[in-house]
């Protein structure tokens, strides 16, 4: 008998829309099973119905059976027994899923005193045994702490460490690593695997990040518009894939693997519009910042950051969360400044932060930004109309009629049509927002494009989408784009040259293809080895290597 046995399942809401058609999905004990597709794609409703957790008034149809149980129709105590021990969930947002009030501890434990009525010192046992098994290096310390006191990638081995309290048989992970760098996303993925196999434990992995399910994932599922579209063992779906929305995905899924076809369309520069001034667009010279935390040792965010990006070319700047990428990118732009150094942007001294009106506009028509999360930096009351045309008014003299038709060449210009001039944030999907974002910073013309980590959270096939839209644009413009980012494939798709930052230093800086493909650096190889490649790539290597 299957750990899970999902058949024929189906949800439609009140009003009629289908968003589940017939999904069939199975896992076996010890079996890591994907579900790879878009957003919107049903992969997260079909993994919650496991557990029961159902958009209000839905009507289901087929069986959800887990260990033969169908969770569709249980009782409520019952789906509570099974939620405990049958099957337990990872979100994709470690702080969504924990309480910022309680301590680590209090969250590890509830279960196991309150269900499992464990006395208070065996419970605490139990949970510093659980941190100890996620690799946390001070269990007993971090039990006292509270969640805003750890980092990204430490608060999801906590929530590993909760759902797997209970010894379930079943693990569902719903997008665990979005967002991590690699090398935190490499250590989460290693303890996974870890504790699947010493439990013998079966799971239901949800990814729109192909190559990391071809290096974790068994079998996957390729789910569209809430079908699965095809099925099979992750080698044969990936290596030759059969439906044509599987092909889309895989053509559009970067990779940082040695491909001769690749390589030579990687290394063709963007051939950028033709102008008259080619020098430096940006130059950074011995840039530093500190901050100070009161009963804290200082934080040295910038260390002598020193580097230079001509007219038309884009730069990439790679590294782990607290690396300086962003705090570098917030210097550049205006957002802080610097304890030393120099920013020259087309020539002008942009090193301190704006304080004057005229100092703000004068450094946001030199350098603008486009941030990670665009539903975040678009303000939610106004269109997106609106929010271009606010951007033009305040840095042009245009008139509102010529204002409203530069909005429509904008949005044209990044794929996009009138409509969408009149719809809000909310309305739109995470690449149109972001598409919306670039367009708002594009609308005043800058020396300088700051993209941090502006494709991270977005789906493959919109993730190309928007680069595209940078490409292009960077072909009629000449545009100059200072590129951050922790996917190497990324970078490596968009950025000539590549700068490698640690600890607020850079430790390697040379053109993209020769830093990627001939590593100096020990931390730019840890991070090359921390990318997924596909699980069959890797016994093909040891194989060879034997």
């Amino acid at each position: 008998m299957n750990l899970l046995d999902i058949d024929s399942l189906t949800l439609e809401l009140p009003n009629g829309t289908r968003l589940l058609d017939g999904i069939s999905i199975t896992v076996a004990k010890g079996e890591t099973v994907g579900l790879v597709g878009e957003s919107g794609s049903g992969k997260s409703l079909t993994a919650r119905s496991v557990l029961g957790l159902l958009p209000e008034r839905a009507t289901m149809g087929g069986q959800v059976l887990l260990e033969g149980e169908d969770s569709l129709r249980v009782s409520q105590q019952r789906l509570s027994e099974l939620r405990r021990h049958s099957a337990s969930m990872v979100f994709q947002d470690p702080r969504a899923g924990i309480n910022p009030m309680r301590t680590v501890g209090e969250h590890l434990t509830e279960t196991l005193r309150l269900c499992e009525h464990l006395p208070a010192e065996q419970a605490r046992q139990r949970g510093i045994e659980m941190l100890k098994a996620v690799r946390l290096p001070r269990p007993e310390q971090h039990l006292k702490q509270y969640p805003h006191e750890f980092s990204g990638g430490m608060l999801q081995r906590v929530m590993i460490a909760g759902a797997l309290i209970s010894s379930p048989k079943l693990l569902i992970c719903d997008e665990p690593t979005t967002a991590l760098d690699v090398t935190t996303q490499a250590e989460i993925i290693a303890v996974l695997t870890e504790q699947a196999k010493s439990r013998g434990m079966g799971m239901l992995f949800i990814t729109h990040d192909l190559n990391l399910a071809a290096s974790l994932c068994d079998r996957v599922y390729v789910m569209s518009q809430g079908r699965v579209v095809e099925q099979g063992s992750a080698q044969g779906v990936f290596s030759a894939p059969q439906a044509e929305y599987t092909r889309k995905l895989v053509a559009a899924t970067p990779t940082v693997a040695v491909d001769p076809a690749a390589e030579v369309a990687a290394a063709r520069p963007v051939a950028v519009a033709a102008t008259a001034d080619r020098a430096g667009a940006l130059r950074a010279r011995a840039v530093s910042k500190t901050y100070t935390i009161r009963g804290q040792a200082p934080v040295r965010a910038v260390q002598d950051v020193s580097l230079e990006v001509s007219k038309g070319a884009a730069l990439g700047v790679v590294g782990e969360s607290g690396s300086g990428k962003s705090t570098l990118a917030r210097i550049v732009v205006g957002l802080e400044s610097a304890d030393a150094g120099e920013i020259l942007i087309a020539g002008k001294e942009r090193t301190k932060a704006p304080r004057r009106r005229a100092e703000r506009l004068a450094h946001a028509r030199s350098a603008q930004m486009v941030f990670q999360d665009p539903y975040l930096s678009l303000d939610p009351r106004i269109t997106a109309g609106h929010a271009i045309e606010d951007a033009l008014k305040l840095h042009s003299k245009l008139s509102t009629l010529d204002s409203r038709n530069r909005v429509l060449e904008l949005l044209d210009q990044v794929g996009m049509t009138g409509k969408h001039a009149q719809a809000r944030p909310r309305t739109l999907s995470g690449g149109q927002r972001q598409c919306v974002a670039i367009a708002r910073a594009l609308a005043i013309e800058p020396d300088l494009l700051v993209m941090d980590e502006a494709t991270s959270a977005l789906d493959v096939s919109v993730q190309a989408q928007v680069l595209d839209v940078v490409a292009e644009i960077r072909r009629e413009r000449g545009l100059t784009v200072l590129f951050i980012s922790h996917d190497l494939a990324v970078v490596r798709r968009v950025c000539e040259e590549t700068v490698v930052m640690r600890h607020g230093e850079i430790v390697e800086h040379g053109r993209t293809l020769e830093l990627l493909g001939n590593p100096q650096h020990p931390y730019t190889r840890l991070l090359l080895d921390s990318v997924p490649r596909p699980a069959w790539n890797r016994e093909v290597a040891v194989q060879s290597a034997t």
